[in-house]
């Protein structure tokens, strides 16, 4: 894949907006009323070799970075902001497996949402590329994280029962870690309402993201390519 060259005023830019599994992304991306993207949309089909396996088990690890296509996912966005449009995979988390693409537009909206809890490993290299306007983990109290997503993760049958249950317990207990490695990589911790004030003045364009701390670790990137 060719590299992609930073540009310094693309017509439109992103918020990234990261979390962990069952904070509210997607209804607050909605509230917003502006374009989103799925970053979900990007992750590994079930039997790509590549996928990594939680610690001590058979499970596949879908909270980690590995199991996600971060370059996919950042030439995408780089292409909503240059040309207001591009192709994204369809995927279905029932089956682990893209079902097909379509075609995705931001119009001229000035801004648009890319939401996914693999937001915060882009936002070094969105910034990088001139495209980032801000970065957010919305954050809340685990246990109520829990039962959201556990409650949504039944309604929409994404996985069989034992495995959303481990899942969600391992991720009850190590949210506020989660939090922390998101922060740690340039997305600003908040709840909802601090959240849709940064979406507001995005929007506006009163607000740039610092630089995320020296150290921080990046989504990983294939040997093919460099975006």
């Amino acid at each position: 894949m060719t590299a992609i060259p930073a540009q310094t005023s693309p017509a439109t830019r992103v918020l990234l907006l990261a979390g962990p599994s069952g904070s509210g992304k997607s209804s607050l991306a909605a509230r917003t009323g502006l374009p989103v993207l799925r970053l979900d949309d990007f992750y590994k089909d079930g039997d790509d070799p590549t996928l990594p396996l939680v610690e001590g088990s058979d499970d596949i690890d879908w909270d980690s970075p590995r199991s996600w296509d971060a370059d996919a996912a950042v030439a995408a966005i780089v292409e909503l902001c240059r040309t207001g449009r591009t192709s994204v995979p369809v995927y279905s988390i029932s089956i682990s497996a893209r079902t097909g693409h379509e075609a995705f537009s931001v119009d001229r909206t000035p801004l648009f949402v890319a939401e996914g809890i693999f937001a915060a490993d882009i936002v070094v290299r969105c910034q990088e590329l001139g495209v980032l306007a801000d970065a957010i983990c919305l954050r809340g109290r685990p246990t109520t994280t829990f039962r959201r997503r556990l409650a949504r993760d039944l309604r929409e049958g994404r996985k069989s029962v034992p495995f959303l249950l481990r899942r969600g317990w391992r991720l009850m207990r190590a949210e506020r870690g989660i939090v922390s490695r998101q922060a740690g990589l340039g997305a600003h911790p908040c709840g909802r309402e601090e959240a849709l004030g940064r979406v507001a003045a995005a929007a506006a364009g009163r607000h740039r993201p610092a630089r995320p701390p020296a150290g921080a670790v990046l989504a990983p990137r294939t040997a093919e390519s460099d975006v």
